[in-house]
């Protein structure tokens, strides 16, 4: 009966594992590696008989899945009005030409709209602005590149639809919109401040070139980014909405993915785009990424090996929560600079779901994963999927960044957010505010 037992435990892990090297080694497109692992793993677990069809569906959390349709289709009308691109070009006017003034602004802009927008959409947009921004005044993109996707990563922390691992711990803790805001946003904006000080230090040479064509700068209308006026108020309007129901979700009884959906409708029934459009706009390879990676980690819980992973972090706690905290926040910062953010968050949530069910107040375990691999995502181009998309949007300038260049400045962020957020939660506790 043992090695009955220990057979699931083992397929489990391995398929998990070759999955995961599969993604990392990005020679396959990763969903492409994802479901196939996920189908094998259903068909590997049936064979076993520890794993099936029916399990598989109940492991994927269908909440974090509509959270993400919702946006990526409010997101999808939002993004060809223009209006993201207005607020950049008025950014980099209030700036007046000054490259370190420039950067703060930028990077403000940058991180309030990682807030409400996921942070690759939130890159797409303000990228190809700083390119203009930057050719117009003939100074080096680079650093703007990297302040924009650190502070963005940085942002996005902040809130429950600000990250995709938020989106995930939301869900399966059951942390409302306000929750995040009251428990992370303080800590963000310290870290914020922290990390735009370190980013002006480290790029002072750039920034010190003196600028060329400000005037052309300071002539450039505004209001022209803005293609369709119409469709930008309706949409404001929508997203205004959207954000009061995820203040107040959680009292009138919704779902934060059933809120997206309704954001979402009522964009469509307003807005009435052409439905063809708005469907080439919602990354679907994303979405079956995601539940490709619920179904793995199903199967691995199914296995047993989840078990284990729990009694491990059981011990942690039981020689208390500060160094449980600690543990998980760093392992995750870690983790997602080698794995990327969304995987390692995805494998934990069934582990402290079944803290949870033992009694154990997880809470803090909770906050500490969101810091850590939200911060964590800044370590390597990667950690997260905003730093890939960055990389290889500067590989159409003369100065792409590369691996170490990356390490210079992203890696210090990272680990002086991640010792920003260690403190802020062991004051916490300390306070018994967690």
């Amino acid at each position: 009966m043992g090695d009955l037992k220990v057979w699931p435990l083992l397929i489990s892990s391995l398929l998990f594992v070759l999955t995961y090297v599969g993604i990392l080694g990005e020679r396959i497109h990763r969903t492409i590696v994802a479901l196939s692992g996920a189908v094998f793993m259903i068909a590997i677990g049936s064979w076993f008989s520890f794993y099936d069809m029916h399990k598989a569906v109940e492991a994927i959390d269908f909440n974090t899945i509509s959270l993400l349709l919702g946006m990526m289709i409010v997101v999808g009308m939002f993004k060809e009005t223009g209006f993201f691109q207005y607020l950049a070009i008025k950014a980099a006017k209030f700036a007046r030409g000054k490259p370190w003034l420039l950067m703060v602004y930028l990077g403000l802009v940058t991180s309030l709209v990682s807030m409400v927008l996921d942070n690759v959409t939130t890159i797409i947009i303000m990228v190809p602005v700083t390119f203009s921004v930057a050719d117009i005044l003939g100074i080096p993109v680079l650093p703007f590149l990297m302040s924009e996707v650190l502070l963005s990563n940085i942002g996005g922390v902040a809130t429950l639809i600000g990250d995709p691992p938020n989106i995930l711990i939301g869900s399966a803790a059951g942390f409302s919109f306000t929750d995040f805001l009251t428990h992370l946003a303080p800590i963000v904006v310290v870290a914020w401040l922290l990390a735009q000080g370190l980013l002006l230090f480290i790029f002072r040479r750039s920034l010190a070139q003196k600028p060329t064509n400000v005037n052309r700068l300071m002539a450039m209308d505004e209001q022209k980014a803005i293609v369709d006026p119409l469709t930008t108020g309706r949409m404001l309007k929508v997203l205004g909405v959207t954000i009061l129901l995820y203040f107040i979700h959680d009292r009138i009884g919704l779902d934060p993915g059933l809120v997206a959906l309704i954001g979402s409708c009522l964009g469509l029934l307003w807005v009435r785009p052409k439905l063809d459009q708005i469907l080439k706009d919602v990354h679907w390879d994303v979405l079956l990424f995601f539940m490709s990676l619920f179904v793995i980690v199903g199967g691995l819980e199914a296995g047993g090996v989840l078990d284990l992973a729990g009694i491990g972090i059981t011990h942690l706690t039981e020689h208390g929560m500060f160094l449980a905290v600690l543990v998980i926040l760093w392992t995750g910062a870690l983790a997602s600079g080698v794995l990327s953010n969304v995987p390692f968050t995805i494998a934990m949530l069934p582990i402290l779901k079944g803290l949870a069910s033992q009694g154990i107040p997880v809470a803090p375990l909770w906050w500490a994963l969101a810091l850590g691999v939200g911060f964590g995502g800044n370590l390597t181009p990667i950690g997260a999927a905003s730093n890939v998309l960055v990389v290889s949007l500067s590989e159409s300038t003369g100065e792409p960044l590369t691996f170490k260049g990356w390490l210079r400045s992203g890696s210090v962020i990272a680990l002086v957010t991640c010792v920003v957020g260690s403190a802020a939660l062991l004051l916490a506790l300390k306070l018994g505010l967690l």
